[in-house]
């Protein structure tokens, strides 16, 4: 036995059958043996050493080195007899005694780790990694956020429980605080039922990864709504009156006042024209257009990648800004600085109204034309059952579609 597992194993020589009467195949199976050995040793020794989530890792490690598969004690208890005995003889030495680091990870003795709601947020990035992949730093921040702000929430009402521990109970005491809230300060249920979902998928996400059984139930949970509150469209007569009059978003910079204008005649969202590139910009092409790709920054959907044609108001502010909107590529304040600009200049036409009811007054316009659902929703950039009209489309075909309809 090397030295280095006497800790784990106390024999000082291991003899151990081949199985075969060549001493060719014995010279041959004999290093494949020997390896998987090693590798066995290592395991168990990991998991003499280890604490927490490495432990549990180790059991499942040396388990699967046994040729088992890692089960809790409780899920071990309800094998059938003649696997449960094979585990439990598996697990006694050759003086007869138990071993406790093989017990762990034949018998499903290793208890999975404790983990905080803290330390759960933590473990979710890691988790999760992967769907950050294509973000821009912006969404990134704005992807974690609302989990950041649900568990401070939770925890600050709470404690930083250990997730296995958390029961319907407190969820529901979480919804009372928040009700509290609600009813104190007219805030909107909306707040809390993300509270709650965010909270729930990201302790479920890492108990799932972690085998960690949890105690509690959602259901009932969500705070009714009612009537969603909706951001109406401008109309027609507000866009042309009030926004496009002469002057009237002078005081807007450039790249700003481009983009509102970009939305007039495409409605497109205002992420997704800051995120236009030079070369994503074609004012030189029979059909002037834009392309909304993904690069640099993630779309909203894979529905949102599109060709928009450009007219009117539209080409026009576009000619602007040929060379895309640096300011505000991955920049959050673009829509904080036109609707402060839009409400200081009463050019809201009611509180409820916003820089994106621009997008909905486009796509109003397109229903009153009668424009098919199909291409409505493939210049909307919404999913979609029905095939899209595709890169090769006849973009003068759309554009005769809108320039009815173009302010």
């Amino acid at each position: 036995m090397p030295k280095r597992f006497s800790a784990i194993e106390p024999r000082d020589y291991v003899w151990l059958a081949l199985r075969t009467d060549s001493e060719d195949i014995a010279q041959q199976k004999a290093p494949v043996v020997w390896g998987e050995m090693i590798e066995a040793w290592e395991a168990k020794l990991r998991g003499a050493e280890a604490e927490g989530n490495d432990r549990l890792s180790a059991a499942r490690d040396l388990a699967a080195r046994r040729g088992y598969r890692y089960l809790n004690a409780p899920d071990v208890s309800r094998l059938p007899l003649d696997e449960l005995l094979n585990r439990i003889e598996h697990v006694v030495n050759t003086r007869g005694e138990i071993d406790v680091i093989e017990a762990e990870a034949v018998l499903g003795g290793a208890e999975a780790p404790k983990i905080t709601v803290n330390a759960a947020l933590e473990e979710y990035w890691r988790i999760e990694a992967p769907k950050t992949k294509g973000k821009s730093d912006d969404q990134i921040r704005r992807w974690k956020n609302p989990r950041k702000k649900a568990i401070k929430n939770f925890v600050d009402l709470k404690g930083d429980m250990d997730i296995a521990e958390i029961t319907t109970s407190d969820f529901f005491d979480f919804r009372a605080w928040w009700w509290e809230r609600i009813s104190k300060n007219d805030l909107t249920a909306n707040s809390a039922n993300k509270d709650f979902v965010y909270l729930s998928s990201t302790i479920r996400t890492v108990a799932r990864a972690k085998s960690i059984k949890l105690k509690f139930e959602t259901e009932g949970l969500a705070i009714d709504e009612g009537k969603k509150r909706t951001r109406p469209p401008f109309s027609i007569d507000w866009i042309k009156n009030k926004l496009l009059a002469p002057g009237a978003l002078d005081g807007l910079n450039e790249e700003a006042r481009c983009i509102v204008l970009t939305m007039v005649n495409t409605g497109a969202r205002p992420s997704e024209i800051a995120g236009l590139k030079p070369h994503h910009i074609h004012l030189s092409a029979k059909v002037p257009h834009i392309e909304i790709k993904a690069e640099g920054r993630q779309l909203k959907n894979h529905h949102s990648e599109r060709v928009i044609p450009l007219v009117g108001i539209s080409l026009e502010a576009m000619r602007s800004c040929p060379e895309g909107f640096p300011r505000y590529f991955d920049n959050p304040t673009l829509s904080d600085t036109v609707n402060k600009y839009l409400r200081a200049n009463k050019l809201l036409e009611t509180p409820a109204h916003s820089l994106y009811s621009l997008r909905h007054a486009f796509e109003d316009r397109m229903l009153a034309a009668g424009i098919d659902e199909r291409i409505r929703r493939d210049l909307f950039g919404h999913s979609l059952n029905r095939e899209r009209y595709g890169k090769g489309a006849d973009l003068s075909y759309l554009k005769e579609l809108i320039e009815p309809i173009a302010l």
